[in-house]
């Protein structure tokens, strides 16, 4: 429950403080005393967005924070206890913690949490496991269809919830599942794509069939067939003198023999140690000599092999083009391409596994939002009998509130599931679709909500609603920023009973206008206007009412009669009225 508020610098409020008590707590004042900003100060602790412009003319800051005391025992909420853990937020002894969040006149805004820096989100997963905040914008929040949705879940309870975490987690996985298999799918046409290509390559490089290193022995070869003869004639003119064939009447090799001749003929030693070296001489151009005679074997006997040699040259340049830079590179190529081959996995094969996996998931999907179609289609004729049966106690007897459930069409092939032999698209929240419809008399066909009711009657139907959902539900607090809009009299009498019903289980927080609603409180604040003019700015003061001083103000309240006797007897007699109804087990 929420125990003490502390406002400065924000609307008209300079400064405010106020305790709450549990149960009924009603906050009253004059039009622009700034009643609502402790609504707005109530949603900045929810983790609301912050505005600016809300900060008090003349501050730097408007600074709201709030004590609230946590649920134990058998009421503790998980959800608290794992944000108190991940942001190290320390609680008091008395098991209360403080949230306070700052917004700067510059738009800048900071939360903490239990004497920590906490995002604004985060204190708001707290508060909002402690508080709800209904305003006029809530209202009309219910018009739509998610908001009933959740509504309904909320009143099948468990049963609902339990379903739809399951739905949600197998839809999850479907999802997953169908996400890999499109991926699969374009993996397989681009697998396949490249098989071929592979394939191709090869056959063409195979139809070649290139040797290593043979692109440049091409290249020497054709040389040597361009100028062949010119090759010729040089090699064997060389032959020629260093062996003696062709003609030539001497040659190196009968030159070094008479000079080894006459070096052993000398009778002198200084000669004859240049015989080794004659020795040398003679085995070098013997040798030189036969590569002479091999070269000339080697060459062609003429030109005409040189249009063979020149397209087989072509060949191979045409995958060299292609393949890689020569031809020991495109023999590379063939063998990596090979491997890659090899190595491919069957790609239809595991596509055919996958849509195997996605039916059944699909199954598992229509299976369980076929189940929470009916824990819905059951719960939503109780939830519109309860809600109907407040609301002919909220001045609306003659309406019905009529809970549909219906399955929705299919939208998205993708997502497309079977429930109860209808094709439909499994949403985020199930198949349904939830509508509320208002009957505003017997046999009137139910007509939507958002077209049918008027803002008071919207105010009363989400009452209605809230204290039917708050009958299981105990703990929390409730805040309503003038539910009783656009109502008055008998119906505004039984919009206090319905909160006073309410206080029972929660601690219910409401700005209201109504003297009718405000007497049935057991805690009633009034916001008061201080200052203004030409010179001083306005500010509010916020003030805990006795009894006599409640009398005073449901007296202004009434027709503004504060200071009368007349008002004031009305007054006392609308308040007595709310406490004997208050103290009757079964008011309201």
């Amino acid at each position: 429950m929420l125990e003490e508020l502390s406002i400065r610098g924000l609307g008209v409020l300079e400064s405010a403080t106020a305790e709450f008590a549990p149960g009924f707590t009603v906050l009253t004042g004059e039009t622009g005393a700034g009643k609502t900003m402790i609504v707005t100060s109530l949603r900045l602790l929810s983790g609301a967005r912050a505005d600016a412009g809300r900060v008090r003319t003349g501050d730097d800051r408007a600074v709201v924070e709030g004590r609230f005391r946590l649920p134990t025992g058998a009421q503790r909420v998980p959800k608290i206890d794992e944000v108190l853990d991940a942001t190290g937020a320390q609680t008091d002894d008395d098991d209360t913690i403080i949230a306070v969040r700052t917004v700067g006149a510059d738009g800048r805004s900071r939360a903490h949490l239990g004497g920590r820096s906490v995002p604004a989100t985060v204190l708001g997963e707290l508060t909002g496991e402690l508080l709800t905040v209904h305003g006029q914008n809530d209202q009309l929040r219910l018009a739509r269809p998610d908001q009933q949705r959740a509504a309904l879940d909320r009143f099948a309870g468990k049963k609902a919830t339990d379903l739809l975490a399951k739905y949600r987690t197998a839809r999850s996985r479907w999802i997953a599942t169908l996400d890999e298999l499109d991926r699969r799918r374009a993996d397989s046409r681009a697998l396949a794509q490249e098989a071929d290509r592979l394939r191709f390559g090869l056959e063409e490089i195979d139809a070649v069939a290139p040797e290593p290193g043979e692109d440049a022995e091409l290249v020497s070869t054709i040389r040597r067939l361009t100028d062949l003869e010119d090759l010729r004639a040089a090699a064997a003119g060389a032959h020629g003198i260093v062996s003696g064939d062709g003609g030539m009447s001497t040659s190196v090799v009968d030159g070094l023999g008479s000079v080894r001749s006459l070096l052993e003929g000398a009778d002198d030693e200084a000669l004859r140690e240049l015989l080794p070296r004659v020795a040398e001489a003679l085995v070098v151009v013997n040798d030189l000599g036969e590569e002479l005679s091999a070269y000339l074997s080697g060459l062609p006997s003429d030109a005409q092999d040189l249009d063979a040699l020149l397209n087989r040259q072509g060949d191979l340049k045409l995958l060299t083009r292609k393949y890689a830079a020569d031809v020991d590179g495109v023999i590379e190529w063939a063998d990596d391409a090979r491997r890659r081959l090899a190595q491919f996995d069957d790609p239809e094969g595991s596509v055919e596994e996958l849509e195997a996996r996605a039916e059944k998931e699909r199954a598992q999907v229509a299976e369980l939002a076929g189940r929470l179609h009916a824990v819905r289609a059951a719960a939503a004729g109780k939830l519109g009998t309860k809600v109907s049966a407040e609301l002919a106690g909220l001045a609306m007897g003659g309406s019905e509130l009529a809970v549909t459930v219906t399955l929705a069409a299919a939208d998205d092939d993708r997502l497309a599931i079977e429930v109860d032999g209808h094709r439909v698209t499994a949403g985020g929240d199930g198949a349904d679709r939830v509508d509320f419809g208002l009957v505003a008399h017997k046999g009137a066909r139910p007509l939507p909500i958002a077209k049918s009711a008027s803002g008071g009657e919207l105010s009363r139907v989400m009452l209605a609603l809230e204290v039917v959902l708050a009958e299981p539900d105990a703990g929390g607090v409730m805040v309503f920023d003038e539910v009783d809009a656009g109502v008055g009299g008998g119906a505004a009498v039984q919009i206090g009973a319905r909160l006073a019903r309410l206080a029972r289980r929660h601690q219910v927080i409401v700005v209201t206008h109504l003297p009718q609603v405000a007497a049935f409180a057991d805690n009633h604040l009034v916001i008061g206007k201080v200052g203004g003019g030409n010179r001083g700015r306005q500010t509010s003061t916020l003030t805990e009412l006795d009894r006599a001083e409640r009398v005073a103000e449901l007296a202004r309240m009434l027709a503004g009669l504060g200071d009368s006797d007349t008002g004031r007897a009305h007054a006392e007699e609308l308040l007595e009225t709310a406490e004997a109804a208050r103290a009757t087990p079964e008011a309201g």
